[in-house]
């Protein structure tokens, strides 16, 4: 279901009024609405994609649960493993399988060999790399006693499948969002103002600015060939317009939702365009997930402690990973490694 439909348009006033109607009741009672709700929403684009959620939610939620019951570093060590192999196994096969497939096929093609796999007919189920890291994460901070494992698993359902960020992200912190599900949420009337305020400023950003901007870089990319140096760059100003009302519209649309049920999001985007070298732009641009890398993977390789190669190498790691990370393209990992070029006056 996407925000700028028909169908949002119906469902949310509809969970809105339950929600609310609800809330006199328990809390747990709106959680368990939050949960079907997001389920539907999910739902509605493609069913069968929803066992994956519930089998993540089932998973990181028993690997919590098993570390807080084990001492032992190696068997914590197992447990936190598991969670790794069967996020990332599912992120990998439905996003990367073929990728991976035909890249071995011409390796082996360009000594000669003659290999005729079959490709499989995959569908790439919507928001699982951002449920995917932000289960991953969950399990990360128990493994490493910054997060008190919950036993509550209809929050935790909840805060992996919330509606308003689950195919676009914020990707949350259970460190962050969690904790809102336990307490008791009234209705805010100034707050629920302002959602709505930033919801249409989302969908300002998405339909009047990324959707008109995409028609003028599509047209002139399609017939590339037919246009000059200057009329390409046109273009790419237009792209440039296009992915930001793109993945900040649909950040401040989820951000202005979250607000309407008594939720706070972080925030995703903070004017990336207005600063003044790349290491800026990078700490303003898709903040949830820069973090994310920052924190689960640059810090623990070693960050910025060492000598310039250790930090050389970081630096690329992340970059690299996180073009993998947008596309299963090498288009996307060179330009992972072309940004990570950009950083050489920071290192």
């Amino acid at each position: 279901m996407l925000f700028n439909s028909i169908d949002f348009a119906i469902f949310l006033p509809i969970v809105f009024i339950l929600y609310w109607w609800i809330a006199n009741w328990n809390r747990r009672l709106q959680n368990a609405l939050v949960v079907a709700a997001s389920y539907l929403f999910y739902g509605w684009w493609d069913w069968r994609f929803l066992s994956l959620i519930v089998f993540s939610t089932i998973v990181d939620y028993s690997v919590g649960l098993a570390l807080a019951n084990e001492e032992r570093l190696k068997r914590r060590k197992i447990f936190l493993w598991i969670s790794i192999f069967f996020n990332l196994g599912f992120l990998g096969f439905f996003k990367y399988y073929n990728f991976f497939l035909e890249n071995f096929v011409t390796a082996f093609s360009f000594f000669g060999a003659i290999i005729e796999p079959g490709s499989l007919n995959i569908i790439l189920p919507v928001g699982i790399s951002f449920y995917t890291f932000q289960t991953l994460s969950y399990s990360i901070d128990v493994y490493s006693r910054r997060l008190v494992p919950t036993k509550d698993l209809i929050a935790f359902s909840a805060f992996v499948s919330f509606f308003p960020q689950l195919v676009a992200g914020p990707i949350e912190r259970a460190t962050h969002l969690l904790p809102q599900f336990y307490d008791k949420r009234r209705f805010d009337y100034g707050k629920a103002v302002d959602g709505l305020r930033q919801m249409l400023w989302g969908l300002f950003k998405k339909i009047v600015i990324a959707d008109n901007c995409a028609e003028y870089a599509n047209l002139i990319f399609d017939n590339s060939a037919n246009y000059s140096g200057s009329t390409l760059i046109l273009g790419a100003l237009f792209f440039t317009f296009q992915i930001y009302g793109d993945f900040s519209g649909y950040s401040d649309i989820a951000i202005g939702t979250s607000r309407l049920f008594g939720f706070d999001l972080m925030r995703n985007f903070n004017f990336p365009y207005f600063s003044r070298d790349i290491a800026e732009f990078w700490r303003r641009w898709h903040i949830s997930l820069t973090t994310w890398f920052r924190d689960y993977l640059y810090i623990p390789l070693g960050g910025n402690r060492g000598s310039k190669w250790i930090r050389v190498r970081n630096t690329f790691i992340i970059f690299i990973v996180s073009g993998f990370w947008h596309g299963a393209n090498w288009t996307f990992i060179a330009w992972g490694a072309l940004n990570a070029l950009t950083f050489y006056p920071f290192y």
